[in-house]
């Protein structure tokens, strides 16, 4: 799909990568007209269902515990505006724009699907918000992972009232002032369209494909700097054997190790030393194919689950307008999300761990038979020596905040919501820590591209000096001590450069 075409929305799947687009940049869409004929057909339903003497949850009933409350038809729709009000609870930091925006597409998406029974005009309201690129403002604490991500979800559907603040173009403006500038007028919300909008695991979705998009970008960053770390600590390409792989028959493994060979190929550095009497490099070199590939492999599951929550619909209750039934259930329960989460949580920590473990070998002259701390004249200089202990700090700090969210359920709703997924908060919490791991294989990248100056005048391979090159552009060799979290940021830009990524992309499921 070209990158400014309208993502077409309501009778196809979204793809991983559609879903990176919408996380990357803002985008339009459009509803596929071939979409509304179930939409119309749910909302014609349910109007049936309101109008009917027979319960149904949320349309002619209260939410939640309230599920026995009979609810009057003149106030119905004063219902569906107080469950928007009622449940804007949401504390602490704003979501970024781009996890709003995704949320959007996905809370759409699920809409068009038609088992929401929501009418015509919501979702052409909503289609409008996104193109116009206005984003709710959306707190990032309040939800628990299940009944939806309600919270969240309720500040999200503010501006279909007219309330709430919106962010457009970096500014903050009113949803009120927003809306008139766009000609767009609030809505009055029909049977069961404010439970169908705060109904969903868009928002923990949201956050766990910007987990997982985020940790891709350091997963390949860090291929690339463990590859180049290969090459300064004179390390062996003979642990990448394809033989060495297929015995042992995991696919991440495979892939990575093929990836490996392809940086180091033609590397004058490797030449030089392959018979050297050194047998075994240390577990950080030469097991990267076994630990960077199991964490492909989960990464890569991950991504699989997720992108079934992406398409899935997981309003309640759900509306089969071929029957005419109401059938009540828990789809909005956002456990996969959870564990894909908690999952995703430990690979970006492995990553980071085994990425910083390089480092320490390139600072420690014993293993890496380089000047102390990567300078030309330690003592009166400290070189590396804390940009190390940078990597360590952050590595120490993804393993705490690695604990898992799943097992941490907590009871809501007066106990009518007793087994709660914690996805929300689990998710949210990736995205620090694929910040982290970007950092650390930043700094390898750093330490790498130093050590390998230091074995010059031989030279590290072609595609590895696309990467050395790139930041030598902006970094150049440290030849005493200097200012070293600003070349820290100048290698985070590097890293993620397209040529950069590039080098690893192929191994990224969002690519596929």
């Amino acid at each position: 799909m070209a990158e400014h075409e309208p993502l077409k929305l309501g009778t196809r799947a979204l793809k991983l990568a559609d879903l990176r687009r919408v996380y990357e940049h803002p985008v339009t869409v459009a509803i596929d007209p071939g979409a509304l004929g179930a939409v119309n057909a749910a909302h014609t339903a349910t109007a049936r269902l309101a109008a009917a003497e027979a319960p149904a949850y949320g349309i002619n009933t209260g939410f939640g515990l309230l599920a026995q409350t009979r609810i009057p038809s003149a106030q119905r729709a004063l219902l569906q505006r107080n469950i928007i009000l009622s449940h804007s609870c949401g504390v602490g930091p704003l979501l970024d724009e781009a996890v709003v925006r995704l949320t959007m597409v996905l809370k759409l998406a699920s809409l068009l699907q038609g088992f929401s029974g929501v009418s015509e005009e919501l979702v052409r309201f909503l289609e409008r918000l996104i193109n116009a690129g206005l984003t709710p403002c959306v707190p990032a604490q309040g939800s628990v992972g299940a009944s939806g991500d309600l919270a969240p979800l309720a500040h999200m559907s503010l501006c279909v009232l007219g309330l709430g603040d919106v962010r457009r173009h970096g500014e903050v403006l009113s949803a009120a002032e927003a809306l008139a500038q766009e000609g767009l007028a609030p809505l009055t919300l029909g049977p069961k369209e404010g439970l169908a909008l705060l109904n969903g695991t868009q928002v923990s979705t949201a956050l766990a494909l910007a987990g997982l998009f985020e940790l891709e970008t350091a997963f390949a960053a860090a291929v690339v700097s463990g590859a180049l770390s290969v090459d300064a600590l004179a390390g062996s390409d003979a642990p990448f054997d394809p033989r060495i792989q297929s015995v042992r028959g995991h696919s991440g493994q495979a892939r990575v190790a093929q990836v490996y060979r392809e940086l180091l190929a033609g590397s004058a550095i490797r030449e030089s030393h392959r018979d050297c009497p050194r047998v075994q490099d240390p577990y950080s070199l030469r097991c990267q194919p076994q630990v960077m590939g199991a964490c492909l492999d989960l990464i890569t599951a991950q991504a699989a689950t997720l992108a079934t929550e992406a398409n899935a619909v997981t309003d309640n209750p759900l509306i089969f307008a071929d029957s005419g039934e109401v059938l009540s259930g828990g789809n909005f329960h956002a456990e996969p999300v959870a564990f894909a989460a908690d999952i995703l949580a430990l690979a970006a920590t492995e990553v980071a761990s085994i990425t910083e473990r390089r480092i320490a070998l390139l600072v420690d002259p014993k293993m890496s038979g380089l000047p102390p701390f990567l300078t030309p004249d330690s003592g009166v200089n400290s070189g590396f020596m804390l940009a190390q202990v940078t990597a360590a700090a952050l590595t120490a700090e993804n393993r705490m905040l690695s604990h898992p969210a799943s097992v941490d359920s907590i009871p809501t709703s007066a106990n009518q919501e007793d087994h709660v997924s914690m996805a929300t908060h689990g998710a949210r919490r990736l995205i620090g820590m694929t910040r982290n791991t970007l950092y650390v294989a930043a700094i390898e990248l750093l330490a790498a591209a130093q050590g390998v100056d230091m074995r010059a005048p031989l030279r590290t391979s072609a595609k590895l000096a696309t990467a050395y090159g790139a930041l030598r552009l902006k970094v150049p060799f440290a030849r005493s001590d200097r200012l070293l979290a600003l070349d820290i940021e100048e290698a985070v830009n590097t890293v993620r450069l397209p040529e950069v990524q590039s080098l690893a992309r192929s191994l990224l499921p969002s690519t596929r």
